[in-house]
C-alpha cells in the first residue's frame, strides 16, 4: 500500500523555509537590544564579500552585457543599500563616546527579501528559461553593493554623531 508523501517540491521549500523562520524570530528578538558598534570593524564583511563577488566572477566570467548588468545591480544594490545603513539606529554615550547601533526590522526584512529572491532565481531560475550565470552574478552584485552601502553610511553617520558628541 503507497504511503502518502509530499510531492518533493513542497519539501524542498517548506524545510529550508522552517528553518529560516526559526532563526528569524531568535535574531529578532536580539535586534531590539543596543549593541557595541565597532566603527573600525565595519569594512570585514564588504571585503569578505567582495573575495566571495571575485571567486564568483573568477570562476565564471560573464560576458560583456554580464558585465553591464552585474555594474547597474552594484549600483542599485549602493542605492539600497544606503537606505538600509540609514535604517540602523545609532546612539553614542553622552559621557563614555561608545556607540552602540539597534537593528531595525526592516533592515533584516530587506535582507530575507534579497536571499530569498535568490534562491527561488537559483531553484528556478533555468525553468524560467533565464541565464542563471547571469542572475547569479546580478544578485552577487546587487548584494555587494548592499552590504559596502550600509557601512559606509554607518560608518560616515557614527563619525558624525561622535564628533558632535565630542564638540
Amino acid at each position: 500500500m503507497p504511503v502518502h508523501a509530499a510531492p518533493p517540491g513542497i519539501l524542498q521549500y517548506a524545510i529550508p523555509i522552517a528553518i529560516f523562520l526559526a532563526v528569524f524570530a531568535l535574531r529578532a528578538r536580539r535586534l531590539t537590544r543596543l549593541r557595541p558598534l565597532k566603527v573600525e570593524q565595519l569594512w570585514i564583511v564588504p571585503a569578505l564579500y567582495t573575495a566571495v563577488v571575485a571567486v564568483i566572477f573568477y570562476r565564471s566570467p560573464p560576458t560583456l552585457a554580464g558585465w553591464g548588468i552585474a555594474v547597474a545591480a552594484l549600483l542599485v544594490g549602493a542605492a539600497l543599500g544606503w537606505q538600509r545603513g540609514k535604517t540602523m539606529q545609532i546612539h553614542v554615550d553622552p559621557e563614555t563616546h561608545e556607540l552602540r547601533q539597534r537593528a531595525s526590522l526592516w533592515a533584516l526584512a530587506f535582507i530575507v527579501v534579497l536571499i530569498a529572491i535568490k534562491s527561488v532565481a537559483q531553484a528556478e531560475g533555468a525553468a524560467l528559461h533565464f541565464n542563471v550565470a547571469v542572475l547569479i552574478d546580478t544578485l552577487a552584485a546587487l548584494s555587494l553593493g548592499v552590504f559596502a552601502a550600509q557601512r559606509l553610511e554607518m560608518y560616515l553617520r557614527a563619525n558624525r554623531l561622535l564628533a558632535e558628541a565630542r564638540a
